[in-house]
């Protein structure tokens, strides 16, 4: 695991995460809460805090796989470009223990969080590996879960701080349309455990 194919190395896929050490990689706070076990990053939830690639990143694909216990919240973050402040100025893919959810939120796992909720639910059981994709292209934001595409933002129509589109409230306090375009990917503790593996991406 961990490696790319040769038709991923002559795409221009690059590792984000080498299966051995968290080189490239740097954390917020409480750095004891990450380390790396049989081949993946280890999220021990003891704490709380954010690793993130010490690289920043504009427009790309990134793929990666993550198992989270029961009742773990976390989130994948990315263009998110100040490290005092992840929440306001990071998007992320919510990461949450939803499988048995019926109607799907802005908080539901899949989600763009707080902006867009999952067309369809289709995180699986805590416990297994789960498939994500997210790709950024200028201002189009595109999340699929396990091979189905569930949030297709244009991030421009975020115009108003603290609103959507639709004119409902997000806890935002930043209009994201005007927010920088290029960040760092980052990985969320938030007091739950949770595995992250095969963390790959290419710039487009």
């Amino acid at each position: 695991m961990n490696v790319l194919t040769e038709e991923e190395i002559n795409s221009g896929y690059r590792l984000l995460f080498d299966g051995e050490t968290l080189n490239g990689w740097a954390a917020t706070k409480h750095p004891d809460g990450w380390l790396v076990q049989g081949g993946n990053i280890v999220c021990k939830g003891e704490s709380n805090g954010y690793l993130y690639t010490v690289d920043q990143f504009e427009n790309f694909i990134i793929h990666l796989e993550y198992k989270a216990a029961s009742k773990t919240n976390s989130g994948i973050f990315f263009r998110w470009s100040d490290l005092q402040d992840p929440v306001n100025t990071g998007l992320e893919m919510q990461i949450l223990d939803t499988y048995d959810q019926e109607k799907m939120s802005r908080n539901s796992s899949g989600a763009l969080y707080d902006l867009v909720a999952p067309s369809s639910n289709t995180v699986r059981q805590a416990g297994e590996w789960n498939q994500i994709r997210i790709t950024c292209d200028n201002n189009q934001i595109e999340l699929m879960l396990n091979g189905v595409v569930v949030v297709e933002a244009d991030i421009d129509q975020w115009s108003v701080a603290g609103k959507n589109p639709d004119g409902t409230d997000n806890k935002f306090k930043y209009a994201w349309r005007d927010l920088p375009r290029s960040g760092h990917i980052g990985l969320q503790d938030h007091g739950g455990y949770v595995e992250f593996r095969n963390i790959k991406m290419i710039s487009l």
